[in-house]
């Protein structure tokens, strides 16, 4: 067992980061603790505890693992996933002069937190495509349960190798659609045979990466940009094809509709180069 102190720069508003983690059944949250349990995916899987002991000002926090051997590892994955290296209080001063300055002051300090690994990072907004959120929820929580595995009760999603063995009606039993079944399972074939690297993905600009995922089936630009920005962190995407973002923008704006495209680029041309934060802010200004 080892444990670590990190202290970082404010603002960072773990509580209400944790706020929105616990709204996924996957993630082990203790909000009254402050903690939340993280799957480290690698060859040896383990769990690592993040335990807020700071304020939104002043933050901090105590990682605890398992294996010694691993804490670089894995102290590395966790400032990456809580982008912790992320200067929010930058990024919080670029909006006051926006329209989005009102959002920002109301969730001052949320980071945006990514996924605990790049194959679960890239499955999930298929699962999500074309239903609705409380649904997408159950699903991935489903399929997670049903094909990965847990440590210490803390859910894993299951690896690309498990899936790419799956059959079609395996998932179909799960309530997934024949193609968004079929869409999983060649994807994760992919990834296995090494026709698709996605750890390669992270040295590629964004316009690579998108061009890269798209040509893959059931992968468009909403899917990939998903991905660039909950998988790799990347912090200049406004995925304007995304239904709640468009929402977000109507009532911001007070529209009797939804906004145009080229509204929505107009709209956000104050908001580079942080877009992917202008993305998460308007997210949380109508969940």
């Amino acid at each position: 067992m080892w444990e670590e102190k990190v202290v970082i720069d404010g603002p960072y508003h773990f509580d209400l980061a944790l706020e929105r983690l616990a709204k996924d059944p996957l993630n082990k949250v203790d909000k009254d603790k402050r903690l939340i349990r993280v799957p480290i995916y690698k060859e040896e899987p383990e769990v690592a505890d993040v335990h807020a002991v700071g304020t939104t000002d002043k933050p901090g926090f105590i990682i605890r693992g398992k294996s010694p051997h691993s804490k670089q590892q894995v102290m590395k994955k966790i400032t990456s996933v809580f982008q912790w290296d992320l200067p929010l209080f930058e990024i919080h001063q670029h909006f006051t002069k926006t329209t989005l300055n009102n959002i920002f002051e109301k969730h001052f300090g949320t980071p945006i937190v990514l996924e605990f690994s790049l194959y679960p990072a890239l499955i999930r907004p298929i699962i999500h495509q074309q239903v609705n959120m409380s649904f997408a929820i159950s699903l991935t929580e489903q399929f997670a349960k049903t094909f990965g595995f847990e440590i210490e009760g803390v859910p894993f999603f299951p690896s690309p190798e498990t899936v790419a063995r799956l059959n079609v009606g395996e998932l179909r039993n799960l309530r997934f659609s024949q193609r968004k079944a079929e869409y999983i399972i060649n994807l994760s074939k992919m990834i296995v045979s090494g026709e698709l690297k996605l750890s390669e993905l992270a040295e590629k600009p964004d316009n690579e990466v998108i061009k890269e995922l798209v040509r893959i089936r059931g992968i468009g630009p909403w899917t990939a940009q998903s991905f660039l920005l909950f998988g790799l962190g990347r912090k200049n995407l406004f995925p304007m094809a995304d239904i709640g973002l468009q929402n977000a923008i109507k009532k911001l704006y007070l529209l009797d509709r939804k906004p145009t495209y080229e509204e929505m680029e107009n709209y956000s041309k104050d908001w580079h180069p942080y877009l992917s934060y202008a993305s998460f802010y308007l997210w949380r200004s109508i969940e």
